[in-house]
């Protein structure tokens, strides 16, 4: 049974008060797409109150999440599934026909890289604009929440347009998310904004229906920005690409200590403390991964370029290659710390996942390194508590342990790529006790270093020379 400590104010404790009971009447509400935001959004509006409808092409992931058991693994999802399952409120199915009458549709679906090219794959976007259009009343809004180039939305909008009944005016928000894997119930349920791009004739009433959706939050003291359809897609990929560029920052600042003998994580505290720069996406380490960071950033520079404006976001291409480059200082360790090479080292690779609490394998350092390990001739073995059935799907070259235990078993090295809580708090006497040689990569910065060293390891941390007295980190932001 979900708290409210949990997951927020549910549909039952609406106020009393006539005005607010409007606002928070339920709506209906379909969902276009089920990935990791649709599935999370879709289970989220439901909790909440609202009736929805969540489309997919995909036949067994619809069949899946309407079982309760999402094809992914994000914490607290399949608990909230099975909350909002008795009330009905929550139908996921592959027929679009079932969202006619519906008051809002979401847009939720990816944006990928796209293939041989850094620009944004919009195709799922424009295909459900589509799809949708023909149940499109004057009275409904379409809401996209994708994360998309400049431009996307006044062209999905005219889209649905040239599809949608002749009577229809097409109304259109882009309301951008900006969800975190790992704590994607939280961020919908008490996000830390709302942004609305609206445009046209129908702007206010747009704001007004969209404010209803979201009223609980709202109600709870959320801010909400209103703009234009541009800034409103700038948001998410702006936001990305700082935070992707404090994190090569950090990194680049890593490179300078290991070479100078500089402590990072010392560096990052004391610059930590200053207000105007602050603590959060300062973990130094194998730098970031994942579905949105890398896709993120260059996309907006693709975009940038297309649109004449390319220098204005030429940084991004160094934070890319400090990026990779945290990832080949890894690869080089391993054959530092083996006496030069990596023909025949065996190598226990710790995470697979971009980060802990996902099973998200997108772009990650952890299979990066292991891959290019492997393929300069070390045995490498990897385990990861959420991720080894998409890590086995898009790596299959790899081999993988059945556990920790079994990944480590002889190893001459082991690294530390994901900082999973049960890797974080490893034994470091028993595990010196199964490997063959006690070496040991710090990818992240998360473990204690001094207890690693005391146990009788040789222990390297990312931009940190002196490893015998390290401590770890405190956040794990990067």
């Amino acid at each position: 049974m979900l708290t409210h400590q949990q997951f927020g104010t549910s549909v039952d404790d609406a106020p009393a008060a006539a005005d607010a009971e409007q606002a928070r009447r339920p709506l209906r509400i379909a969902v276009i797409g089920t990935g990791y935001l649709g599935a999370v959004h879709a289970a989220c509006m439901a909790y909440q109150g609202h009736s929805v409808v969540a489309v997919d092409a995909d036949a067994g992931k619809a069949a899946a999440l309407a079982a309760g058991r999402p094809p992914f693994f994000e914490p607290g999802l399949e608990e909230l599934l099975a909350e909002v399952a008795p009330t009905g409120r929550l139908t996921f199915t592959t027929d679009y026909a079932l969202t006619a009458g519906s008051d809002v549709f979401f847009l939720c679906v990816g944006t990928p890289q796209q293939q041989g090219g850094y620009a944004a794959d919009t195709t799922y976007v424009y295909a459900a604009a589509r799809s949708v259009a023909p149940y499109l009343t004057s009275d409904s809004l379409v809401v996209g929440k994708s994360t998309v180039p400049i431009g996307t939305a006044a062209a999905v909008r005219d889209t649905m347009a040239a599809l949608a009944p002749a009577e229809v005016t097409v109304r259109l928000v882009w309301n951008p998310e900006f969800l975190r894997e790992g704590v994607a119930i939280q961020d919908t349920l008490h996000p830390d904004r709302f942004v609305y791009g609206v445009q046209g004739p129908t702007a206010e009433a747009d704001i007004a229906l969209l404010d209803r959706v979201y009223a609980t939050s709202l109600a709870d003291g959320t801010p909400r920005v209103v703009t234009d359809y541009v800034t409103a897609e700038m948001v998410k990929t702006a936001a990305n690409s700082f935070l992707a560029t404090k994190i090569s920052f950090i990194n680049a600042m890593a490179e300078i200590c290991e070479s100078a003998g500089g402590d990072v994580v010392k560096l990052a505290e004391a610059i930590g403390h200053d207000e105007r720069i602050g603590r959060k996406f300062l973990g130094a380490g194998v730098g970031f991964g994942g579905g949105c960071l890398p896709k993120d950033i260059r996309a907006f520079r693709a975009r940038a370029e297309e649109l004449g404006l390319g220098q204005s976001l030429a940084f991004l291409h160094e934070v890319d290659g400090i990026n990779q480059r945290r990832r080949d200082r890894v690869v080089d360790l391993v054959a530092q710390l083996s006496g030069g090479g990596h023909a025949g080292v065996r190598v226990a690779i710790l995470g697979a996942a971009f980060k802990p609490h996902s099973d998200d394998v997108r772009d990650s350092p952890a299979l990066s390194i292991a891959a290019a390990l492997q393929d300069r001739g070390a045995h490498v073995r990897v385990f990861d508590p959420k991720a080894m059935p998409n890590a086995k799907h898009v790596a299959p070259q790899l081999q993988y342990a059945a556990d920790m235990w079994d990944a480590c078993a002889d190893a001459d090295v082991v690294a530390v790529l994901t900082e999973w809580p049960e890797f974080r708090t490893a034994d470091p006497v028993a595990l010196a006790n199964v490997v063959r040689r006690p070496v040991i990569i710090d990818g992240r910065n998360a473990l204690p270093g001094s207890a690693w060293t005391a146990a009788g390891w040789t222990y390297h941390a990312l931009g940190r020379a002196a490893a015998a007295s390290a401590l770890p980190r405190k956040d794990s932001h990067s």
